[in-house]
């Protein structure tokens, strides 16, 4: 697990480290009891590629580590579900309509969510998932899915094309990141469109949303970046737009390369994007203070919360969750509890700051404050608590999202 000293896009070695988030556990590594305090620890640093400009850590925790076995359920949140749901009918309508036989992939397919609306609208489907628990749930709910890594070799395996490849959330996870987009052209069809949906590092610099950062994600993508990784797949975007879906993404449109002049969409948006300087240095190096500045007023809360004797709890355990309350150093002294929706998770706590980790229907009581981790899904909570804001229950959100998912 050596320290990555060449860029995972461009093979560039000037390598500038702009964010220093400590030693950390994997995040999606939630503890049985009995492993409370074991668990291992790996540098959490962002580095800048003065050659692409593009973000990403400087150290591997290894695929097999992150995605062997986890937790992570796409259909847990009702907004990702109608997103997906979106997705699937907007590309279907615009690239696909009246086609009588038609087949989408997902890379990184998780429990099937994504798939699920392509099957609805008369898909064949096939799901890539390298997790054994999460892939076996996919196949039970009737989604067929591959337990593997997608790269080229699993490609050759599978040896057929699709009209529609997705990935969602997953395209900056990749270990193998070349030898994927290799798969993908190899995949696609001629007239075929690879939908590759992602954290948009614009709005992670905007929403001071630092979280988002953690070791399952390796590269942080502007759309600048994402465009030359896929020039060097003969690969090209032609059409992206942005969705409020986990505080700011994009959902970008690749085509073999030079089939499709770029849309003006793209091209306002890639102004947008040099306007704001997301692919400046002096833009990342001045993020540390920015992050540090979020972290005091936080910890100024919590601390003033455990004054005053209220009960906090930690609404959702998300990974990014892991990543805030390990850098701000909040463990059950300030968070009595997590509270989540997702079954997998019972039981267990979080890693590095051991919070034990409850689902929400065996609570007996409500806090006083819901410290919420999950804070991207922000709408969709504010609607589902209504009514214990009606009773006084305070909900604090660590960050607050310039883009706010709603269905």
């Amino acid at each position: 697990m050596p320290k990555t000293t060449q860029c995972r896009i461009c093979d560039g070695r000037r390598l500038e480290p702009v964010l220093d988030l400590g030693e950390q556990p994997w995040g999606n590594h939630f503890l049985r009891k009995e492993e409370v305090g074991k668990e291992p620890f790996y540098p959490l640093r962002v580095c800048f590629c003065l050659d692409c400009a593009t973000a990403q850590l400087d150290f591997t925790v290894p695929k097999e580590t992150m995605f062997g076995d986890h937790t992570y359920l796409s259909g847990t949140t009702k907004t990702l579900g109608e997103h997906f749901n979106r997705v699937a009918r907007s590309v279907d309508e615009r690239f696909l309509k009246g086609r009588k036989t038609k087949a989408a992939l997902d890379i990184g397919s998780n429990d099937g969510t994504q798939l699920k609306s392509y099957q609805a609208l008369g898909y064949e489907v096939l799901g890539v998932e390298p997790s054994e628990t999460v892939s076996r749930v996919a196949v039970q709910s009737g989604v067929p899915t591959l337990r593997a890594f997608y790269n080229l070799e699993t490609q050759r395996e599978i040896a057929r094309t699709f009209d529609v490849i997705n990935a969602s959330g997953v395209f900056f996870h990749l270990e193998e990141l070349h030898s994927v987009a290799d798969a993908i052209r190899e995949a696609l069809k001629e007239d075929g469109v690879f939908v590759v949906q992602f954290l948009y590092m614009k709005e992670i610099l905007g929403n001071v949303a630092f979280d988002q950062i953690y070791h399952e994600h390796l590269v942080y993508y502007t759309l600048q970046t994402l465009e030359t990784l896929l020039h060097r797949h003969g690969l090209a975007l032609f059409d992206a737009e942005p969705s409020p879906i986990h505080g700011g993404s994009i959902i970008a449109f690749v085509r073999r390369r030079g089939r499709d002049a770029p849309s003006a969409r793209l091209k306002a948006l890639r102004a947008e994007e040099d306007a704001a300087k997301s692919n400046a240095l002096e833009t990342y190096r001045a993020f540390q203070a920015r992050v540090d500045e979020r972290k005091r007023e936080n910890l100024d809360f919590l601390r003033e919360m455990k004054k005053e004797g209220k009960r906090v709890f930690g609404l959702g355990a998300p990974v990014k969750g892991n990543t805030l309350l390990n850098y701000f150093g909040v463990g059950p002294d300030l968070i009595e509890r997590l509270v989540e929706l997702n079954p997998l998770r019972r039981g267990l706590y979080s890693p590095g700051m051991h919070i034990p980790i409850s689902l929400e229907d065996e609570l007996k009581q409500a806090p006083d404050v819901y410290y919420v981790l999950a804070w991207n899904f922000k709408r969709e909570i504010l609607a589902r608590y209504a009514g214990l804001i009606e009773k006084g229950v305070r909900f604090y959100f660590p960050v607050e999202p310039r883009a706010e998912a709603s269905p």
